[in-house]
């Protein structure tokens, strides 16, 4: 999830907090990144959830990226990646998963449609494919000592 977010940063996992459209949540990848022969029972994933159950999904080859009609802002990522776009095919597109100008796909039932913020290089639905919720573990939140606009060990007793 870089550049949202760094390796070993902490946060807070909330287990019943709704997820929506951008929320990034965790979830166990056993079973859902096939692909992928180093994915053990314990392997947890962090990813940005773009499609929700019944969302109609277009993912454009310059990047752009449209659920139901609407242009997803995608602020989190950089503004180089908006204007050049982030779909790389270096991988097989998943089952069910059409990418590209001029397809598109619904997210079905109980399933989640989820991308990394660091799009050229990250390992999400566009490859394995939608995540059940069942297998979703909880909406990440970042606490305010890690947000980057926090002023860290910034206090002085002069």
């Amino acid at each position: 999830m870089y550049p949202t977010l760094q390796n070993n940063e902490r946060v807070m996992l909330l287990k019943q907090a709704k997820i929506k459209h951008n929320t990034v949540i965790v979830f166990n990848a056993y079973g859902v990144d096939k692909n992928n022969s180093t994915v053990t029972k314990s392997t947890k994933y962090v990813k940005r959830v773009i499609g929700l159950p019944g969302d109609k999904i277009e993912y454009k080859t310059n990047g752009q990226l449209y659920v139901n009609g609407k242009k997803m802002s995608q602020s989190y990522i950089t503004k180089y990646q908006r204007s050049t776009g982030t779909l790389t095919l270096a991988l097989a597109e998943a089952k069910g998963v059409k990418l590209g100008t001029g397809n598109s796909f619904v997210v079905p039932k109980k399933e989640y449609f989820v991308l990394g913020d660091n799009r050229k290089d990250s390992n999400d639905s566009r490859y394995y494919g939608f995540v059940p919720k069942s297998k979703i573990d909880g909406v990440v939140k970042v606490p305010f000592w890690n947000s980057k606009k926090a002023l860290i060990n910034s206090y002085s007793d002069n």
